[in-house]
């Protein structure tokens, strides 16, 4: 199988307000806008996309509709502090405090309107212990 995209699709039930809320704190773009379906890219990132989709949707089985639960989106950034002084400032909850972990990174956890986590992550160099357990060329620096 040759996979030429791969993006989450976020079910909910305020699709506008959801679109809204990661091209406002994320520097998404729509490429796409209905009123059950945002696609959203990275602006000047192609390969970053998200979408929206209104959770109730025809087009969704109806035994899995509904909304994101049980969801952890990462974003790496160059600049973990300042985003999250920023998202901070913004009035996002942020639900776990910045810190350093040995597994190597420097991140921080907040949450979209939906509840769904999103974890903004600087990787960083891990413990020893931690470092063993990395592959050949995975290792952070």
């Amino acid at each position: 199988m040759k996979v030429t995209s791969y993006y989450p699709v976020l079910m909910t039930a305020d699709v506008a307000a959801t679109a809204d809320f990661y091209r406002r704190h994320f520097g998404f773009v729509a490429l796409f806008s209905a009123d059950w379906y945002v696609h959203l890219q990275l602006d000047g990132d192609p390969a970053v996309n998200l979408a929206v989709l209104d959770g109730g949707h025809e087009t969704i089985p109806e035994l899995a509709r509904g909304r994101a639960c049980g969801l952890l989106l990462n974003f790496e950034v160059e600049d973990v502090d300042a985003v999250h002084d920023r998202l901070r400032a913004a009035g996002l909850p942020i639900l776990r405090s910045l810190r350093d972990e040995d597994f190597g990174q420097r991140h921080f956890i907040t949450a979209d309107p939906n509840g769904v986590l999103i974890d903004v992550i600087k990787p960083i160099p891990p413990s020893a212990d931690y470092a063993q357990q990395y592959e050949a060329g995975a290792l952070p620096t």
